[in-house]
C-alpha cells in the first residue's frame, strides 16, 4: 500500500517536456487485449495502491488505481457487498485503474451496469503533470463534461487514472444457475423474452449448443423464476467465472478474437462458425476473420467490432469513428494530454 501520485506526477511532467512517450502499465494483465501495440517508457501505476476510504453503509469505495481486484473484492466481500459489474481479472495482478482504462465488465453487465456506470469519480494526472479530481463519492456530482467516466475504455489516452470512486452494491444471497440444449438463433429468443419477465436473471449466454442462464437474488425470488421456467437442468456455477476469465475451451488457441457489441436480437452472425454469445445476446465473441468483415456484420447488427485479442495490433484495432466523433476524441486529447505522451496510439492510431 503506497502513495505514489507525486512520484508518477513527476515523471510525466519530464515525458511532456521532452515529448518523449509514456506507456501506462499497471498489473500487466491486460497488456496483450484491446488497443494497438505501441511503445514508450513504461508508467508504472501498479505500486500506487490502497483502499482509501471504504462506507458500506452509503455503498462506496474509493482505491488507488493500482489496486488489486482480488484486494477490493475480499473487502466488499467481508460486508456482504460486491462489484456489480462483475469485472474479468485476466490474471491475479488485476488493478482497479487498468478495469476503468478498459472499461471491461463480466455476465452481469446487462443487469448490473457497467464499471461506467458505477464510476462516482477519480483523480487522474493530465498529459502536463497537473494532478486533478473529478466528480466526488455521489452520483449526481457532475457538471459541464463527465470527465469521470470519459475514462472508461480510454485506454490511458486521456490520462493517468491514479485514485476511483466507486459505487458498490450488496451481494445476492442466493444464486443459481440453468440450462437445457438449444440452437443459437433459439437461445436468442430465449434469452431475449425471459429478458422481459420480472425475474432475477444475471447471466444469459449461449455457448457449446446450450442456453445458460444464472438467477441471482433473495433466495424467494430465486426459488420463484426456477419453478416458472420449468424443466431447465441445473448447471455449475463456475461456468460463469471461467466464461468472465476467458477460460472455456472456446477462447483457447492463437486464432484472433473479435469482440462484437450488437443488439441483443440480431439473428446469428456466423453459421456453422465458433461463436459465443453472451449479455443476452448483446454481446458476440467470434474466432478468426478480417477486420473490415467484422466491421461489416457488426455495422448491419446496428453495433460495432473490435479486436480484442490476438492477431495484428499494429493497424487499427477498433471500429472506425465517423468524422465528427473523430472529432470530438482529438479536441478531448488536445485538453487532457496536448502533448501528446500518454499512451499515444493505444486506441488509435491517429490519437
Amino acid at each position: 500500500m503506497a502513495d505514489l501520485e507525486a512520484q508518477l506526477a513527476e515523471q510525466v511532467t519530464a515525458a511532456a517536456a521532452a515529448k518523449r512517450p509514456l506507456r501506462i502499465a499497471g498489473g500487466a494483465t491486460k497488456t496483450a487485449i484491446l488497443g494497438r501495440a505501441i511503445e514508450g517508457e513504461v508508467l508504472a501505476v501498479g505500486g500506487h495502491s490502497g483502499i482509501v476510504s471504504y462506507q458500506p453503509t452509503e455503498l462506496v469505495l474509493t482505491a488507488r488505481a493500482g489496486t488489486p481486484l482480488t484486494e477490493i473484492e475480499a473487502a466488499l466481500a467481508e460486508r456482504g457487498q460486491a462489484l456489480s459489474f462483475e469485472p474479468p481479472h485476466f490474471g491475479a495482478g488485476a488493478t482497479l485503474g487498468g478495469t476503468l482504462a478498459c472499461n471491461l465488465s463480466g455476465p452481469a453487465r446487462p443487469w448490473g451496469g457497467s464499471i461506467r456506470d458505477m464510476v462516482l469519480g477519480v483523480r487522474l494526472i493530465n498529459g502536463q503533470g497537473e494532478r486533478l479530481r473529478f466528480g466526488g463519492q455521489v452520483m449526481k456530482n457532475v457538471a459541464g463534461f463527465d470527465v469521470s467516466r470519459l475514462q472508461a475504455g480510454a485506454l490511458g489516452t486521456l490520462g493517468v487514472i491514479t485514485e476511483v470512486s466507486l459505487k458498490v452494491l450488496p451481494k445476492p444471497q442466493a444464486t443459481m444457475t440453468l440450462v437445457e440444449e438449444s440452437s443459437d438463433a433459439d437461445a436468442i429468443q430465449t434469452m431475449n423474452r425471459l429478458a422481459g419477465r420480472p425475474w432475477p436473471i444475471t447471466g444469459a449466454a449461449w455457448f457449446d449448443h446450450r442456453v445458460h442462464l444464472r438467477l441471482a437474488g433473495e433466495p424467494e425470488a430465486v426459488q420463484a423464476a426456477r419453478r416458472e421456467m420449468g424443466a431447465m437442468a441445473e448447471g455449475d456455477e463456475s461456468f460463469w467465472t471461467e466464461l468472465r476469465e476467458q477460460r472455456l475451451d472456446f477462447f483457447r488457441g492463437a486464432v484472433p478474437l473479435w469482440r462484437l457489441s450488437v443488439g441483443s436480437t440480431a439473428a446469428p452472425l456466423e453459421k456453422g462458425q465458433a461463436t459465443l454469445i453472451d449479455w443476452g445476446g448483446a454481446l458476440r465473441w467470434l474466432r478468426g476473420g478480417e477486420a473490415a468483415h467484422r466491421q461489416d456484420q457488426a455495422a448491419k447488427a446496428g453495433g460495432h467490432a473490435s479486436l480484442f485479442r490476438g492477431g495484428d495490433r499494429t493497424g487499427e484495432v477498433a471500429h472506425p469513428l465517423p468524422p465528427a466523433l473523430v472529432a470530438v476524441h482529438r479536441r478531448l486529447k488536445a485538453a487532457l494530454d496536448p502533448a501528446g505522451v500518454l499512451n499515444p496510439g493505444r486506441l488509435y492510431g491517429w490519437l
